[in-house]
This record gives structure tokens, C-alpha cells and sequence, in this order.
């Protein structure tokens, strides 16, 4: 069913299980600056660029708070999430090193294109000994404009010198199916958090459960 020479992956909420730890250090520097940051802001960054959140909270905060302390916030936040991804604290999605073994086999390549920093998704990468599984990747540092935007897919897909109709993207994210039509890219989505709805399902080849679900469609050929 599935017959493409590269895949281009998500990082958060498809390689790694991330989402719910950048929703801990959120909630914790919150509490601790005393800025009401609730599950609202997190759903609705899901997939995200970094700026894009930040530049949100100063707009929605700042009046109130003051840009002193809303950044000191923000500081505090991005202090956790290493300190949190650094302890050994992000888990692999499942299915993972399943699906790597079987592109491995079939020497399919594959690329990250993520909203995180090249910072964090190096840090990721190394703790989690995948860096030798992916040939590159892109990240937020790379790109001006932020998913849902295709900015981020367009460079992935001329860094692998292949058609779009030879690649597959992975995601997890409206952010990330939308940024994938928009580039005129095949999308999988594998859910996360965020569950398929009726108008995620037209917009995507298909919807998986796991990630090795796809070894079950290449291998359906």
C-alpha cells in the first residue's frame, strides 16, 4: 500500500513522548512565577514552533506580569525541560526501533523535520543513541516560519533530493498534517495527544496506532 523511497519524521509525540514533559515544566515554572498557564496553551501549541509560543505569552501575559517576569518563566520552563530530557525522563514512542530496523533492511532514508531547537533535538538524539538512524534533520533554528506553514517539509524534502511523491511524512499533529498538505507531501498521522478527527482522516494516507503499524503496510505490497 505504501511504496516510497524516504520518510520524513516528527520528533515530539512521534519519536519521542515528549509532549507531556514540556506540559510538566510549563506547569511547574508557572506555578512558581505565578502565571496561569493551563491545558488550553498546551493544546493549542501542540506541534508549534518554539517562538510562536513564546511570543504568545508575552502578548497574553505581559500587561499583567510585566516581560520581566513572564521571561523569567520561560527561562525557568526551558531550564526543566533539559534538566527532565538530560535525567533520562523522555520515552521513545512505541513501535519506534521496530520501524528503523525494517527501514534499515529495506535501506529506506529517513529525516527529522521538528519544531524543537537543533539543541534539544541533538540532546534527544544522543540520550536516546538514534543519531546514527536518521540522516539529518531540520529544526526550528532552520526555518522562518513555523507548522503549520510547509516551509519546514519544503527544506526536509530538497535536503533528501527526492520528488514529494516519493516521500512519506510521519506526524502526530494538526500542526504537522496541515504543514504536510500545504507542502504537497503524503502524511501518515500516528496520534498522539491529539486524537484523529473526520477532518485529520481526509487529510492523511492513513491513520496508524503505533509506528511499526506502517511495517504491515510497506510490507502488504
Amino acid at each position: 500500500m505504501i511504496k516510497k523511497q524516504a520518510i520524513i519524521f516528527d520528533m515530539d509525540g512521534l519519536i519521542f513522548d515528549t509532549e507531556k514533559v514540556y506540559h510538566r515544566a510549563n506547569k511547574e515554572a508557572a506555578k512558581t512565577f505565578g502565571i496561569p498557564y493551563n491545558d488550553e496553551i498546551f493544546y493549542r501549541f501542540i506541534g508549534s514552533n518554539y517562538q510562536d509560543v513564546i511570543n504568545f505569552y508575552h502578548q497574553e501575559f505581559d500587561s499583567e506580569f510585566g516581560e520581566e517576569q513572564v521571561n523569567s518563566f520561560i527561562l525557568e520552563a526551558d531550564r526543566l525541560v533539559e534538566e527532565y530530557f538530560r535525567a533520562g525522563l523522555v520515552e521513545t514512542k512505541p513501535g519506534l526501533y521496530e520501524l528503523l530496523d525494517f527501514l534499515d533492511q529495506k535501506e529506506i532514508p529517513r529525516i527529522i523535520a521538528s519544531s524543537s531547537s537543533a539543541q534539544i533535538i541533538e540532546l534527544l538524539l544522543d540520550r536516546s543513541d538514534l543519531k546514527g538512524k536518521f540522516q539529518a534533520f531540520v529544526s526550528s533554528d532552520d526555518v522562518k516560519r513555523a507548522k503549520p506553514d510547509p516551509e519546514i517539509f519544503e527544506l526536509a524534502s530538497q535536503k533528501l533530493g527526492l520528488a514529494k511523491e516519493e516521500i512519506l511524512i510521519l506526524e502526530d499533529s494538526k500542526n504537522g498534517i496541515l504543514a504536510a498538505n500545504q507542502a504537497g507531501i503524503d502524511v501518515i498521522m500516528v496520534p498522539d495527544i491529539i486524537e484523529a478527527d473526520d477532518e485529520l482522516r481526509d487529510l492523511t494516507e492513513a491513520v496508524l496506532l503505533s509506528l511499526d503499524d506502517l511495517v504491515g503496510l510497506w510490507a502488504e505490497k
